[in-house]
């Protein structure tokens, strides 16, 4: 009886499963860059590299599927094809790790380095920082030589005015790409192997000029006429309204200080100082608007041209110009794709501005550089530009259908809103619904919340769209006249709007809330879901909702470690009442503040060094973690402190004791973290190494 009754609700649901699948015809393009992420994500997410074996079975069973594919039926078929398109995802992951291969220094060097610019920006500390390429070290052979090398330049450095394609040289100290503070962090290894940088440092010696740079580059032509405009804008607008000038028109972010960032990054408008979709769009649909205004001026070309496909055409170019023009940046290709895309949509004659649209820009951007899926910028922008599509054409669905239906019923049409409402409602939608779909992934990459972050949207968002860009577009047109100071200087004014909105925002009270990080399946799970509740077809789709609530619960449920230890040994944390009790209240600031961000803690680190959890003095700390003993030693003399024994527990010291205590304690010194990289304890006390997350990948040591 009971095999008769589930054979009987099988034969049940199959209907309705394969109705459900059948809905979906007309819709699949929209699958496809998920199911190409969900390869891609299973990549990067491998504990180890595959084999050519691996490879080769993977091809096979691809190839396989693909066969069978044709052979399912109308409903199966879909999901074979899915499957396929997941071993092609991974596919593209291992292809794109092994076609940016490049050495990677493997030791502390300290000596003459030199090497070309190819990029300025700052570091964390508002230092220059320079990359390098065609780089010479003194003793290290070509093939153990990186590709590239970046540097901060610290101390006196009136000797240089860095500018790109110059060949300089200097003394500096240089390392491989450090790896994740905490195991399951984000790995800086990881990112540096796919921009092909082999080492970074820093000197605090003069830094020289050798050579300048080479006039017959193009791409470096490029890159100085570009360095050139942005201190031109920067000379005609003062102060930081200009250097954000400079970086909405060039991507020129050099001259930014830390203070405005991190305004804006407290206020959630961040996210206009990044040339990304936002300026791509609003510079494209600006040219657009613009060219069919004049096309439609002259009434004998109006009646005659094209006018809608010239604009496309028009604004697509500026959108390469644009491209460019910023320097060709990751964020700046990947908004070039989704606005050229849906110009060409505009060429071809179909709907601009759909969820087909932005699945072929995500595919195009897969295709082209597959490790983007796992950086913020990726997920944010497409999860806000699939959010906001999907409610828009859902809206335009629901009016479509109601004066259908007041159509058939022989009713009036609905009453249109006041001019001017419907404007204000879509800003107030859009900036509501873009918030919505990025607060999960800005939360989870960056460990806190713009509590009034749609306020300084609402504030800020409909003047860089209706002035600021507009104004740009101007300057940009009337530059060649020496007339740039018209368009920069309304531009200045929206600027100074912008960041005034900001600084009184991000000075209120609460402006900012702090959450602790997600476990590894969270991101995933709300993802796949949100994904799921915007692309299927039917009723079905209601089911992401209980998937974004599971998410949800996941991560309330997510445990920090209890013990967190730097993979140098200087610092180690504990997790108390209070929060994370750390050893020390200076030096190694970097892993301190990550651990605390992570902790959703917003304590600073001489905070954090004076919560009780810690015992001794400051060379010689103790503590006992899920019931397992751990003392970190620093400084000198730690082998005489030891007397040649240790107890059990674990041992960190920050130099190699040679020969090593004898005693049931683990010792984690220099050589041992060399090999397992940052440490943490759970709360079951088990030992987690950052090297065991990583896994055995091209980009780890």
């Amino acid at each position: 009886m009971y095999a008769l009754g589930s054979e009987r609700t099988r034969l049940a649901l199959m209907p309705g499963l394969t109705h459900a699948l059948l809905a979906q015809r007309g819709h699949l393009l929209l699958w496809v860059p998920v199911c190409l992420g969900v390869g891609i994500g299973v990549y990067f997410s491998l504990p180890a590299e595959p084999s050519a074996v691996h490879w080769l079975v993977l091809a096979l069973a691809a190839a396989c599927a693909a066969a069978l594919a044709s052979h399912a039926g109308e409903a199966a078929a879909p999901l074979v094809w899915a499957l396929v398109l997941v071993a092609v995802g991974v596919a593209l992951g291992g292809w794109r790790s092994h076609q940016v291969s490049a050495p990677v220094l493997g030791f502390r060097y300290y000596g003459p380095v030199e090497g070309r610019i190819v990029a300025i920006d700052r570091s964390a500390s508002d230092a220059v920082r320079l990359t390098l390429d065609r780089v010479r070290l003194d003793r290290v052979s070509l093939a153990r030589r990186p590709e590239r090398v970046r540097v901060s330049l610290h101390g006196d450095q009136r000797w240089l005015t860095p500018a790109p394609g110059q060949r300089i040289a200097m003394t500096a100290h240089l390392g491989p790409p450090n790896g994740p503070v905490e195991p399951g962090g984000f790995d800086f290894q990881r990112h540096a192997w796919f921009d092909r940088l082999g080492a970074v440092g820093y000197t605090r010696t003069p830094a020289l000029l050798l050579a300048p740079a080479d006039p017959d580059d193009l791409t470096l032509r490029l890159f100085v006429w570009r360095m050139a405009l942005a201190q031109a804008i920067r000379d005609r607008v003062a102060g930081q309204p200009g250097a954000v000038a400079a970086a909405i028109l060039t991507g020129d972010r050099s001259e930014i200080n830390g203070t405005v960032t991190e305004t804006l990054r407290a206020a959630n408008t961040s996210h206009l100082l990044a040339i990304s979709g936002l300026h791509m769009g609003l510079l494209t649909g600006t040219v657009f608007t613009a060219l069919r205004f004049l096309i439609a001026l002259w009434p004998w070309l109006a009646l005659r041209a094209p006018a809608k496909k010239i604009a496309a055409a028009g604004a697509l170019g500026a959108g390469a110009g644009y491209l460019l023009l910023s320097g060709g940046s990751v964020s700046t290709e990947r908004a070039f794709a989704m606005v050229a895309v849906m110009l060409s949509a505009v060429l071809l004659e179909r709907r601009a501005i759909s969820l087909r649209a932005v699945a072929l820009a995500a595919i195009l951007v897969l295709l082209r550089r597959p490790e983007e899926l796992m950086g913020p910028g990726f997920q944010m922008s497409f999860a806000a530009t699939t959010a906001l599509v999907a409610v828009f054409e859902g809206v335009r669905h629901r009016r479509e259908a109601q004066a259908r239906a007041r159509s058939i019923a022989g009713l009036a049409p609905p009453r249109r809103w006041p001019r001017g409402t419907g404007w204000i409602a879509g800003t107030i939608l859009s900036s509501l619904v873009a918030g919505l779909a990025t607060a999960p992934f800005a939360a989870a990459q960056f460990n806190r919340v713009a509590d009034y972050g749609l306020i300084a949207n609402l504030a800020s968002v409909p003047v860089m769209g209706a002035l600021v860009m507009p104004a740009g577009v101007l300057a940009a047109v009337l530059a060649p006249l020496g007339l740039a100071e018209v368009g920069l200087t309304p531009m200045a004014w929206g600027l100074r709007w912008i960041l005034w909105v900001a600084q009184q925002v991000s000075g209120l009270d609460g402006a900012v809330s702090t959450v602790p990080a997600p476990g590894p399946w969270v991101m995933p799970v709300l993802s796949l879901s949100a994904l799921f509740l915007m692309l299927w077809q039917g009723h079905g789709r209601w089911g992401g909702v209980a998937g974004i609530a599971l998410a949800a619960l996941l991560w309330t449920q997510s445990e920090r470690p209890v013990l967190l230890i730097a993979d140098d040994g200087a610092l180690a944390g504990i997790l108390t009442a209070e929060g994370r009790a750390l050893t020390k209240a200076r030096g190694s600031s970097f892993a301190a503040g990550i651990w605390l961000e992570n902790d959703g803690d917003p304590t600073e680190q001489a905070q954090a060094a004076a919560r009780a959890g810690w015992t001794g003095p400051p060379e010689d700390r103790r503590a006992v973690v899920a019931g397992l003993p751990v003392r970190v030693m620093s400084g000198r003399g730690q082998a005489a402190r030891l007397g040649g024994r240790c107890g059990p527990g674990l041992l960190v010291t920050s130099v190699e004791i040679t020969p090593p205590p004898a005693g049931p304690c683990r010792l984690l010194d220099p050589p041992a973290r060399r090999a397992t990289g940052a440490l943490a304890v759970d709360g079951q006390g088990r030992l987690i190494t950052a090297r065991a997350q990583q896994g055995a990948r091209p980009w780890v040591p």
